[in-house]
């Protein structure tokens, strides 16, 4: 049986809020963000848990100790669903001109200290709300800071990136080789932002469709060229 649209409006949302925690979410949650009564939500996630799209798990509520409380996460199930809905949905004209866009910018900054040129890209980064296109920002970023750090290191990253055993581990691994030399030459603040940023694009990431990462893999060897 496939999901109402009301039904699917209550698991998006759930999930959207379970990506930005990576935490189990409670229904009062949930029935805040869509403005419904608490008992509207239980009973709207107790549906779509029977259809396998989400699962409960107890924790200790602070509020009343002794006490658990009910929370609820995606299951593979609706990660799945929402892979395929993506790969229906992609707009690849947005996408080609978001990777036109993200290139020429880099080009553009390369004449800038790398402090400057985080911060230009970090300031339109705050702009943008398709997972896509996120991940796109933070792969030029790091592959712009990794061509300023010269010939012998740029090898041997582009070898890291190259040589994984999937598009998505090769690029996690890139971005977090490249985070930890990031972060030696930033300032606190700036360096907690980008942790931060991080941190969202390795839950992105995962939830994107084969079709996509394949996009983000190719635009990573591209920023290199």
């Amino acid at each position: 049986m496939p999901l109402t649209k009301r039904r699917m409006q209550f698991l998006n949302k759930l999930m959207e809020l379970h990506q930005k925690t990576n935490l189990p979410i409670h229904y009062e949650t949930l029935a805040q963000s869509m403005g419904v009564s608490k008992w509207t939500a239980y009973d709207m996630l107790k549906e779509i848990e029977k259809q396998g799209f989400i699962s409960r798990s107890y924790e200790v509520n602070n509020k009343e100790t002794g006490r658990s409380q009910v929370v609820f996460i995606p299951t593979s199930k609706a990660w799945d669903l929402l892979r395929k809905a993506r790969i229906e949905n992609i707009d690849l004209n947005d996408w080609e001109k978001t990777v036109e866009h993200v290139l020429s910018l880099l080009k553009n900054l390369n004449h800038c200290s790398i402090k400057d040129a985080t911060k230009i890209v970090l300031d339109e980064i705050s702009n943008i709300n398709t997972r896509i296109n996120f991940c796109a920002y933070i792969i030029g970023l790091f592959a712009m800071y990794v061509k300023k750090l010269g010939n012998k290191t740029e090898f041997f990253i582009q070898r890291l990136f190259q040589k994984a055993p999937s598009k998505e581990m090769g690029m996690t691994m890139f971005v977090g080789t490249v985070l930890g030399t990031i972060i030696e030459t930033m300032n606190d603040d700036l360096g907690t932002e980008i942790v931060d940023l991080v941190s969202k694009f390795l839950q992105l990431i995962a939830g994107l469709s084969d079709e996509e990462k394949e996009r983000l893999s190719d635009f990573l060897s591209s920023a290199f060229d």
